[in-house]
């Protein structure tokens, strides 16, 4: 982890290895979701980012546009393989691996054990809740609103309010 967080890759690695381990797939919209749920957990169980990038208000909730463009492929069908990057040394392609301490581990375990029993368009609907960031971002209400940027004291500020649904212990 860097001191802003880690790569969005690595947590969608993570919880696609969760899920195939668990038997239970996943389409990249609900991963959207799952990673975004992750990163809301963190801000407020850890108090801190657990991703480095800003997620963006999208039509169907909130998304890291490279997770996305690196899963587009599957559409609606579950994903089958890993986030990669570039070796900077060799030139290849390869999954971007990902080493958690002990408390992010435990963490993404819990976030993705309740999350990923979800279907999609639920996970959608609670990102998309009245009021929340995703909401106030998209239903800006002003002429642009340029990258739709979901801002983290923002997440952590509504979600805070919502402690009572933690899936974390």
């Amino acid at each position: 982890m860097t001191l802003t967080g880690y790569d969005g890759r690595s947590i969608a690695n993570f919880v696609l290895d969760f899920c195939d381990k668990e038997g239970r797939p996943i389409t990249n919209l609900a991963l959207q979701k799952i990673v975004y749920f992750c990163h809301v957990w963190s801000l407020i169980k850890l108090d801190r980012p657990l991703i480095r990038h800003k997620f963006e208000a999208w039509e169907y909730g909130p998304v890291l546009p490279y997770l996305y463009r690196e899963f587009k492929k599957f559409d609606r069908a579950p994903i089958v393989d890993r986030a990669t990057q570039v070796d900077p040394f060799s030139g290849k392609s390869q999954s971007v691996l990902y080493n958690f301490d002990s408390e992010t581990k435990e963490l993404l375990e819990q976030v993705a054990a309740f999350y990923t029993k979800l279907n999609a368009s639920y996970l959608v609907e609670l990102s998309h809740i009245e009021g929340g960031p995703w909401y106030t971002v998209w239903n800006h209400g002003g002429i642009v609103n340029p990258g739709m940027k979901i801002d983290d004291a923002q997440i952590k500020e509504f979600y805070k309010k919502a402690i009572y649904l933690s899936p974390i212990q």
